[in-house]
């Protein structure tokens, strides 16, 4: 209807009529519109870390943990019981070692000696191969063959014993194996023959080719 007045109108509604339309503009800007409104995808929220408070109090009771089992350690410790030692009077000072129905004590070089002077026990060599003695040796019995010839020892089990080796690391075994047999007053040379020499003291040798 606005175009047939357009060109019936004259020149000037024939301006009007050549006006942009407007109509598709308007379209375009509530659609720039409907876009603009769409809300911004939101962000993801940052991680919670735990409060301060809590990350104190864990660390607090970490701590209090640690004390108590330390303080318990050692009112275990107060407890338990002191280590046997020898009998007060003896020659014997050394430590007592723990055995599964006896324990036996450890003697020095010196302290054998002082006792070698009254020699009121049996002296019982156990190194193998047979290298040499100490003088006023009674028994050289290797210590692997020792429960094999048990009528070659003294028939009281309270009798006293004393054991030497080399080095100590046989005669430990062989203390062992007299206290299995029943055997309760045993001695252990500390250190063997090598403390022996290194006290100043010497070896002998004698004839065990039958032992």
């Amino acid at each position: 209807m606005q175009d047939r007045r357009a060109y019936a109108g004259g020149p000037e509604i024939a301006c009007h009529s050549a006006l942009p339309i407007r109509a598709p503009i308007r379209e375009r800007h509530h659609v720039s519109k409907r876009r603009a409104a769409r809300p911004a995808p939101k962000a993801s929220p940052p991680a919670r870390r735990p409060p301060r408070f809590w990350v104190a109090a864990a660390s607090a009771a970490t701590l209090v943990i640690a004390a108590l089992i330390f303080v318990a350690a050692i009112a275990l410790s107060a407890f338990a019981p002191p280590a046997p030692t020898a009998p007060a009077g003896s020659l014997f000072s050394g430590p007592v070692a723990q055995a599964t129905r006896a324990s036996w004590t450890d003697v020095s070089a010196d302290q054998l000696a002082a006792m070698l002077e009254q020699h009121d026990f049996t002296l019982l060599n156990v190194k193998t191969p047979y290298i040499g003695e100490i003088a006023g040796t009674d028994l050289y019995i290797p210590y692997d063959q020792l429960a094999g010839r048990t009528s070659e020892l003294p028939i009281d089990k309270n009798a006293k014993i004393v054991v030497y080796c080399r080095s100590g690391a046989e005669s430990a075994m062989a203390v062992q194996t007299l206290l299995g047999l029943g055997y309760t007053n045993v001695y252990n040379l500390d250190g063997g023959m090598n403390a022996w020499v290194a006290s100043g003291r010497q070896l002998v040798t004698k004839d065990r080719t039958g032992s």
